[in-house]
């Protein structure tokens, strides 16, 4: 019979209760983790249980270890992008495919440009608008740049800010990880493609411009009903590029999320 290990136990118990501890701080605000003599010093554990915990949350990617002669450790909180590398690992690990979470974008996007023109007439006017318009014009700025992959990198801005506006914070943290998984599918595309001088056309430019311009115009008006059907319409239509040739592939999950700035995503995925 295994003989137990209750000091083992107990270590673990211990690494547990300062992880919970510190995740507590993390998520909660601004927080700098301290040294480890600091933290044995804090919770009067031992030095492995300290690095314990550390690695629990290193596991869970709110931080980050720096070893070497400039050792340390960054903290990281979680956003839409973070949460969207785990969900890629679940769709991977489903063999979801590509079309498929085109579909759950198409049902559940669309909503939040609805929730945008439902928002109050100050929020619009003060927050959602000046932003939306902003990145409109961006985006038309690189209409006919020959840069395609920096057209696309600001049109899906457009939609990113679309769910990142939506007032309620629920939707916004599940609908936006839905986003940035297919955004970073969408960006490695378009540098693909123009690397080989394949992007679409101008017109095809010109016509995710007006379509950005008209979903604005009902967001602006507060006519929920006509952004919703608007946004769906247009979705339908962007996606089809990867779509058409990428419908069946499994959305993978490629390299561990970098470090990057906030807001910002990196192409973490491939089809």
């Amino acid at each position: 019979m295994p003989t137990s290990r209750p000091g083992r136990v107990s270590q673990v118990r211990i690494a547990e209760t300062v992880a919970a501890a510190l995740r507590e701080r993390i998520l909660t605000g601004d927080y700098q983790l301290p040294t480890q003599d600091q933290l044995v010093g804090e919770f009067g554990v031992s030095y492995p249980s300290v690095r314990e915990a550390i690695r629990i949350l290193e596991t869970e990617g709110l931080v980050t270890v720096r070893r070497g002669k400039v050792g340390g450790a960054d903290v990281h909180r979680p956003d839409e992008t973070s949460a969207a590398y785990h969900l890629g690992l679940a769709l991977q690990a489903g063999r979801v495919t590509l079309g498929d979470l085109a579909v759950g974008l198409q049902t559940f996007e669309p909503q939040c440009a609805a929730q945008c023109a439902l928002a109050t007439a100050a929020d619009r006017s003060e927050r959602i608008v000046p932003a939306l318009r902003a990145n409109i014009e961006a985006t038309t700025s690189l209409v006919g740049s020959g840069d395609g992959s920096a057209f696309t990198h600001a049109a899906r801005e457009f939609h990113e800010l679309v769910v990142a506006l939506t007032p309620n914070a629920t939707i916004r943290h599940i609908v936006g990880s839905l986003v940035a998984l297919w955004s970073a599918q969408e960006r490695t595309w378009a540098e693909s493609v123009t690397s080989r001088g394949e992007y679409p056309d101008e017109v095809e430019a010109e016509q995710v411009v007006r379509a950005h311009r008209r979903l604005l115009t009902e967001i602006t008006a507060g006519r929920a009903a006509a952004a919703e059907r608007i946004a769906r319409a247009h979705l339908v239509a962007s996606q089809a590029y990867l779509l058409d040739r990428f419908d069946d592939s499994v959305v993978t999950v490629t390299n561990a999320r970098p470090l990057q700035a906030p807001g910002v995503p990196s192409p973490l995925w491939r089809v």
